[in-house]
């Protein structure tokens, strides 16, 4: 089962420089753009083999950290 600490190791390799919480808005905020989502979208899906369809590239599946990790887990069935 993965943990939001390996998604948090993502999103500082995606957006270095980036230091976020679990819990912690990051679209709204503006720490994340639609350019750091779609580097996001490739890196879950190389890392964890899964694919993201367009009908879940939404605000709520990438608001935090956690969202994040149930997306993914969601994805990986």
């Amino acid at each position: 089962m993965h943990t939001v600490e390996e998604i948090l190791e993502i999103l500082a390799a995606v957006k270095p420089g980036l230091h976020a919480a679990a819990d912690e808005e990051l679209v709204r905020s503006g720490k994340l753009d639609s350019v750091d989502i779609m580097a996001l979208v490739l890196e879950l899906g190389e890392r964890f083999d899964i694919d993201v369809a367009p009908t879940d590239l939404k605000e709520e599946n990438f608001a935090t950290a956690a969202a994040i990790l149930a997306l993914v887990q969601r994805l990986e069935g």
